[in-house]
């Protein structure tokens, strides 16, 4: 695929709501194998993979362990998990996510206070934020961000990402723009180390 975009950039790709939402993660082999084939021609633009959960879809370890082997044996890449349900803040389901290399995203504005915390597989940090406290409309001040820049450089994560989701006003761009200079003003992580 190659061209387009700065070199570095990659794209983040959300799971479909029919395998996640309606699903549920459930007889999801097909769909799954179906997805990743279609996401495959982003070749090298290809990043991390977003499964975000149904906020009422509560933790089973069996569904959960089938979903998440189903999903390693069609994709190696870098994954993130958005739990939204209390449930899924416990020790066995991170200890799941850890054990098959998935992240939990680290969400504005938690659900419950854990979601605000990493969790699952350290080697990603994937930070995800939908507006506060309007979800969706509210633009990041300047002291959210300046906090969101010393979290994100001080992760020890070999990978980092950061999306703002706040887009139905237009705040998200402006957010990225100001969180990105001020890591690059940090000189912590070099250009392109993390993504926004």
């Amino acid at each position: 695929m190659g061209g387009g975009g700065p070199p570095g950039f990659r794209f983040s790709v959300k799971l479909p709501r029919a395998i996640t939402h309606e699903g549920r993660l459930q007889d999801a082999a097909r769909p799954l194998g179906c997805f990743i084939n279609l996401i495959r021609h982003l070749e090298d633009r290809l990043g991390a993979l977003l499964v975000q959960l149904p906020p009422s879809l509560i933790f089973d370890a069996e569904i959960a362990s089938a979903f998440f082997r189903q999903l390693r044996d069609v994709f190696e890449g870098p994954v993130v998990c958005e739990p939204r349900h209390p449930t899924w803040f416990e020790v066995e389901p991170d200890e799941l996510l850890r054990c098959n290399q998935i992240a939990r995203v680290r969400a504005d504005p938690a659900r419950v206070p854990e979601a605000a915390d990493p969790g699952g597989w350290t080697q990603l940090a994937y930070w995800r934020l939908h507006g506060s406290p309007r979800m969706y409309y509210s633009d990041y001040g300047a002291e959210f961000l300046a906090s969101l820049a010393s979290k994100v450089s001080a992760s020890a994560s070999s990978e980092i990402w950061c999306v703002f989701d706040n887009t139905a006003s237009g705040a998200a761009l402006g957010n990225a723009l100001t969180l990105s200079e001020q890591l690059v003003g940090m000189l912590i992580l070099p250009l392109g180390g993390y993504r926004c």
